[in-house]
């Protein structure tokens, strides 16, 4: 039984069809034949109109558009919009969210830490600090239901409270270790016990520079005094509204997801039981975190995206 040869174009085939088609009609030979198929059923015009009214305008009675409400202003298929949101990126539904920083001194405090995390000095330690204060001691209504195939694990969506705790956290750039400390407050009082502590913790031959915000509770009478006698500490502080450029903030992010967010405690000494567990075995095999990025291409970053919003008008 002899099997008939079916022949199929190839590439050379469609060069060949438009060398042709080149030689005959020149320019236009170049361009696409019309196809077969279903043709057109939404205009330039109308693609036109569904963007412009997307970008520039909102619904009398909504914040932003839909696709059911845009169809409707404009005479045009539910599909039509979603599509032409689809080609063009438009996303009514969604809103992010942005802070600048207002520091008058934001560019030299972004030179100051980047400088200290990429090129830290010898003979010293560098140490990225922070309070988590008013960490929940949360007990769910009901026991927590365990993982199960095809089912993830269950908790209620209620809750308990127990009383808060805040964790004074010290992370060391070089070697990912934590000086950590929970205190039942928030103050001065306790912040300078955590400058005792880091004191006690950290060798006496080194000089130990700290990377910290600009709470009210750093720059007390009785904390200028203690750090006037021990003139090794020397403090970086950030720009304000930026805790994003503290590698400790990144620490306590594995801290809530790692540990805290899906936890229960039925008392604060059980929540302050869990958290200096889950630092001890931390500090038993640290991960230090590696900054990469220098001040340059932070501020050129955020240059770049002021001069869109500024674009937008916004």
């Amino acid at each position: 039984m002899t099997s008939a040869l079916v022949w199929r174009p190839g590439r050379g085939d469609a060069i060949r069809r438009r060398r042709w088609r080149c030689a005959e009609r020149r320019l236009e030979g170049l361009l696409d034949e019309p196809r077969p198929g279903r043709p057109r059923t939404v205009t330039d015009e109308q693609v036109e109109s569904i963007v412009t009214t997307t970008l520039e305008s909102a619904p009398r009675n909504a914040t932003h558009w839909s696709t059911r409400s845009l169809a409707s202003e404009l005479g045009v298929t539910q599909n039509a919009v979603w599509r032409t949101w689809q080609a063009f990126g438009l996303q009514p539904h969604r809103q992010e969210k942005f802070k600048l920083s207002a520091d008058p001194q934001f560019v030299e405090k972004v030179y100051d830490i980047c400088g200290l995390y990429l090129n830290p000095p010898e003979r010293a330690v560098v140490l990225c600090i922070d309070e988590k204060s008013q960490i929940q001691a949360l007990d769910r209504t009901r026991p927590i239901l365990p993982m199960l195939p095809g089912t993830p694990q269950r908790a209620t969506h209620d809750y308990k409270r127990h009383g808060t705790s805040s964790l004074y956290a010290a992370l060391d750039l070089s070697t990912g270790k934590v000086i950590g400390r929970l205190h039942q407050r928030h103050r001065a009082i306790e912040f300078h016990k955590f400058l005792q502590t880091i004191d006690r913790e950290v060798p006496a031959g080194l000089d130990v520079h700290l990377v910290l915000d600009n709470s009210s509770t750093h720059k007390t009478p009785k904390i200028a005094r203690w750090l006037a006698a021990h003139p090794r500490f020397v403090l970086h502080f950030t720009p304000t509204s930026s805790s994003w450029i503290n590698l400790v903030e990144r620490w306590f992010s594995e801290l809530t997801t790692k540990k805290l967010k899906r936890s229960a405690h039925q008392s604060v000494r059980a929540l302050n039981a869990d958290i200096r567990a889950w630092i001890e075995n931390w500090n038993e095999d640290p991960r230090p975190y590696v900054w990469t990025k220098p001040a340059e291409r932070i501020l050129e970053s955020i240059s770049r995206y002021c001069q869109r919003i500024n674009q937008t008008g916004h």
